[in-house]
């Protein structure tokens, strides 16, 4: 018997960040499990919806046939909690939440006491609620009172990929990837490599600058501060195939995090064996084994110029996290999918 699932997201399901690949991938796989999925597309905005795209949202939900399981991305789920007090009546609903909202960079106090309020309201409708990571689990439990018996960690899959020989040239490529967005603490990246200039590196950059415009425009100018234009470029989102061809020929991968709720891009510069370095801000040291990669405290930028210095300089160290990267198996997508249809079948 095949059942139906309604899987709500906020916008484009094709934008391209961790989140939305997560949604991407986990929804290509429950057919094969069993579920049709319906993707409902509730509006772009969130998680600072005006009130049209609110009324929006509210009415395709309240469309969803009576019983059918609805699963809420997070991004909106946790700004809708009267929506979802309403939908409870006649649904079974599961939050996915990949990192709780108050937990963005650049929030005032007032702003994220009240999305904390807000994601709390909401969680306490749901029936189950998926994390991404055992980190934001145990958030979701401390601080916002979701019980353990209706909690369940489905960490993002990650493709195997084959890691052909790499050789690093004179001039070492360092690649980021992410949203260019104040929690990926790209400003600490520009300013620690700043302070190797008399190195020979060069940085890419994968990150959609439409997130936070302001956050782009502040990026832009600290590279022409210091004088970097020409050793780094940003590309702006990019296709698959890019992208590993980026993965392949990158010698580090870098990226400062302020927080992560787990981190696709660690594991997927991990699953072609590159060197990490990043930070020990929420999900991260869950993602990056010590075999692998170089953790920093967040905001720090002295021991982010550090980390990088030492790899920049030792050649061995970096073999010696390459090796580590390349011993390393994360789940697939199929695993993790089935583990998120076990949540389902346990709501019919």
């Amino acid at each position: 018997m095949v059942n139906a699932v309604a899987f709500a997201v906020p916008g484009d399901l094709a934008t391209p960040t961790g989140g939305y690949t997560y949604d991407r991938r986990i929804i290509a796989e429950l057919p094969s499990l069993g579920w049709r999925v319906d993707v409902l597309d509730i509006g772009e905005g969130f998680p600072r919806p005006t009130p049209e795209t609110r009324a929006t949202a509210a009415g395709r939900l309240a469309a969803v046939p009576e019983e059918r399981p609805i699963v809420i991305d997070g991004l909106a789920f946790g700004v809708l909690p009267d929506e979802a007090e309403a939908l409870r009546q006649r649904h079974p609903l599961v939050a996915l939440v990949h990192h709780p909202l108050a937990l963005e960079t650049g929030l005032s106090q007032g702003a994220s006491e009240a999305l904390r309020q807000s994601e709390r309201a909401a969680l306490a409708t749901t029936r189950h609620v998926i994390a991404t990571s055992p980190t934001t689990a145990r958030l979701l439990n401390a601080e916002y009172g979701v019980p353990s018996d209706r909690l369940t960690v489905v960490q993002p899959g990650t493709d195997r990929v084959a890691q052909p020989p790499h050789r690093s040239g004179d001039t070492l490529t360092v690649l980021s990837v992410g949203a260019i967005v104040p929690r990926k603490g790209y400003d600490l990246l520009i300013a620690a490599l700043a302070s190797l200039r008399n190195r020979p590196w060069r940085l890419v950059i994968v990150g959609d600058r439409t997130r936070s415009p302001e956050t782009a425009v502040r990026l832009d100018a600290d590279i022409l501060r210091h004088g970097l234009a020409g050793r780094i470029e940003i590309t702006g989102p990019v296709t698959a195939e890019q992208l590993a061809s980026l993965y392949s020929s990158a010698d580090l991968f870098v990226l400062p995090s302020r927080f992560e709720g787990y981190g696709m891009a660690y594991a997927e510069a991990i699953a072609y064996g590159v060197p990490v370095v990043g930070t020990n801000a929420g999900a991260i040291p869950e993602t990056v084994p010590r075999d692998a990669g170089i953790l920093v405290p967040p905001d720090d930028v002295d021991a982010l110029a550090t980390a990088l210095r030492r790899l920049f300089d030792d050649r061995k160290e970096r073999q010696r996290l390459t090796a580590g990267a390349r011993a390393v198996s994360f789940p697939s997508w199929y695993e993790q999918a089935t583990l998120f249809a076990r949540v389902l079948d346990g709501l019919v």
